[in-house]
């Protein structure tokens, strides 16, 4: 959901209570209604007929209604949580409950049909329906298109006692780009009595390899449920290599991104594409990463959890290497109402050593917060 939803559900209160009660009246009548019906009985009264919305003048509040026919804001969310919003009323995803529920008027199946006529009021293909923004992954990245910051951690279970917390900022541009910067800072475990010692001792701490990259979903299609996206990613020397939290250089990386929907709300995403160092005896590395996961939703309209496992396979380019393996399983959960501001809890397992044999188990987690459906304290 998103807070353009949040503005008509504040704005729906004098209208919509009079087409509720209207629609519950001759409900019979519209049980077999198409969705244009349907929305022309319920909504247009507050929405408009071409769903820009109705004149302010006409309506009993100062608040702008959304505008149906802006892709930028009709495409991102998917089906169930615009019915959940009309079907529960605004409180089932932390909005005003002056939203009433339509759900002693209107069917789900009677909203899916008024759903279908509001998609044709966004005449722009080039934009990803919400369906296709699949849960957010440990390590895969996803090919949606996003607006998100994320905080993620990775604690090392070996003797090194290494810490990385990264700040990611993805802010998406046009119909189907993202722009993204990650900012990792890191921590080892000081042996040294100052901060030269530590380095040598592979201790000490700092901000780690800046990268920026850009992302393009060049193919999507709803009715299969696929989605394909390129994105090149260029990590800058910013890190302390000594301490071990960066290269000696910068670090260009290209790769593919594909998310698929399957039935019963599972789905699978990949991602495959190489590392290449910019500087000198650096070694180049293939990577791919596939997993598989499910959603599931507490109730009809409640908290939904995303259980998932990714595989990772890494191998440099040089003769004789060894490909490195590791498994993840993970889960992601809504933590609020609205569900915007997301969990994801998992640990990385070697299951392959590679060439390097000493890989520890890491504690991975993140908290996100899509920040276009709004504030981190909003809608709990």
């Amino acid at each position: 959901m998103r807070t353009a939803l949040a503005v008509a559900a504040l704005t729906l209160l004098p209208a919509a209570a009079s087409a509720q009660a209207h629609v519950g009246a001759i409900g019979q009548d519209l049980l077999e209604a198409s969705g244009d019906v349907i929305y022309n009985a319920a909504c247009a009264n507050c929405h408009g007929v071409d769903g820009r919305g109705a004149a302010p003048e006409l309506l009993a509040f100062e608040e702008e209604l959304p505008d149906f026919t802006d892709c930028d804001f009709a495409a991102r969310e998917p089906d169930a949580d615009w019915i959940a919003v009309a079907h529960e009323g605004g409180p089932v995803r932390g909005f005003s409950e002056m939203m009433p529920a339509f759900r002693g008027a209107l069917t789900v199946d009677q909203l899916g049909r008024v759903m279908e006529h509001i998609r044709t009021m966004c005449t722009d293909d080039n934009w990803p329906r919400g369906e296709l923004n699949l849960p957010r992954a440990l390590l895969t990245e996803k090919a949606y298109p996003e607006d998100e910051w994320v905080v993620e951690a990775a604690a090392h279970t070996d003797d090194s006692e290494a810490f990385t917390g990264t700040y990611v900022y993805e802010r998406r541009f046009g119909p189907r780009s993202q722009v993204e910067i990650t900012i990792p800072y890191g921590w080892r475990d000081e042996v040294g009595s100052d901060a030269d010692d530590a380095a040598r001792d592979g201790g000490g701490s700092g901000l780690g390899d800046v990268s920026i990259g850009l992302k393009h979903a060049f193919y999507h299609d709803i009715d299969a449920g696929w989605i394909f996206s390129v994105m090149g990613e260029m990590s800058l020397p910013t890190g302390n290599e000594a301490a071990g939290l960066g290269a000696p250089g910068s670090v260009a990386e290209v790769f593919l991104l594909a998310g698929q929907i399957l039935p019963g709300d599972a789905f699978l995403q990949a991602q495959a594409g190489v590392e290449a160092p910019l500087y000198r005896d650096g070694s180049s590395e293939l990577f791919g990463r596939f997993l598989v996961g499910a959603s599931r939703t507490e109730g009809p309209w409640g908290r939904t959890w995303s259980p998932m496992v990714e595989l990772q396979v890494a191998r440099h380019m040089a003769s004789g290497a060894v490909a490195s393996v590791d498994l993840v399983p993970q889960v992601q959960v809504a933590l609020n109402t609205r569900q915007h501001v997301l969990a994801n809890f998992g640990v990385l397992v070697p299951v392959g050593a590679g060439e390097d044999s000493g890989r520890s188990v890491v504690l991975l987690a993140y908290v996100l917060l899509d920040w276009f459906d709004g504030g981190f304290l909003e809608g709990w």
